[in-house]
């Protein structure tokens, strides 16, 4: 099971969602987990990418329902067990995260 940290920002973004934002973003962590386990090629319906000038920081991106679609950003951090990804969740939000990944 991948290891994961949630920066501050990240936590602060978190609780802006509404409880139905929040939900959907945990449906689409849990198929990123199951990636992350079998080896880290993403589906393509979870629309990993790096983000454009911000080395080593990823968005995922998912349906938020109603508006714009849901991004979060991550980064790989140093292994807490040896062989196992580690995750840093950086922020969660609309595509105006993307301003300060």
């Amino acid at each position: 099971m991948p290891t994961y940290e949630t920066l501050p920002r990240f936590t602060a973004d978190l609780d802006r969602l509404t409880p139905e934002q929040r939900h959907r973003f945990r449906k689409t962590v849990a198929a990123f987990v199951e990636d992350l386990r079998t080896g880290g090629r993403f589906r393509a319906g979870l629309r990993v990418k790096r983000v454009q000038r911000a080395r080593g920081i990823y968005e995922l991106t998912w349906s938020m329902g109603t508006g714009p679609a849901g991004r979060a950003t991550w980064e790989y951090g140093p292994e807490h067990r040896p062989g196992t990804p580690h995750v840093i969740w950086r922020r969660i939000g609309t595509h105006d995260i993307l301003t300060g990944p």
